[in-house]
């Protein structure tokens, strides 16, 4: 999977091409609010907590400990899985999740440097 966010992108970029008069880089911005979306959603935060709590779970203890359908925690799963925020791992036939530690270190450096573009 082809990396979303870099923590070496500048959000800021000096240019003149016309998409960066304003030395914005929207490619990686767009990237950006992707990442921060999958993240912001009141259920993906909550499997987040849970795998920092365990490490590693099975999609079937994520949607037990959450009180969700099965449907409902596999959905948001895909979205963490997308942007990179969760890993997995097969094992037989079940798939286990983790926090993608080095991912949410980027998030963590993203939303620094959006505040910065903004004083």
């Amino acid at each position: 999977m082809v990396s979303v966010i870099t923590a070496e992108k500048p959000v800021l970029r000096k240019g003149n091409n016309h998409h960066q008069e304003s030395g914005i880089d929207f490619n990686f911005l767009k990237k950006a609010f992707f990442t921060l979306r999958s993240v912001s959603h009141p259920l993906r935060k909550k499997i987040l907590h849970l795998l920092e709590e365990h490490r590693r779970l099975a999609v079937t203890e994520i949607y037990v400990k959450l009180r969700v359908p099965q449907s409902v925690a596999s959905q948001h799963l895909s979205v963490l899985r997308a942007s990179g925020t969760v890993r997995t791992e097969r094992e037989g036939k079940f798939v286990y999740y983790s926090l993608n530690k080095g991912r949410v270190l980027e998030i963590a450096h993203l939303i620094e440097e959006l505040a910065e573009a903004e004083a």
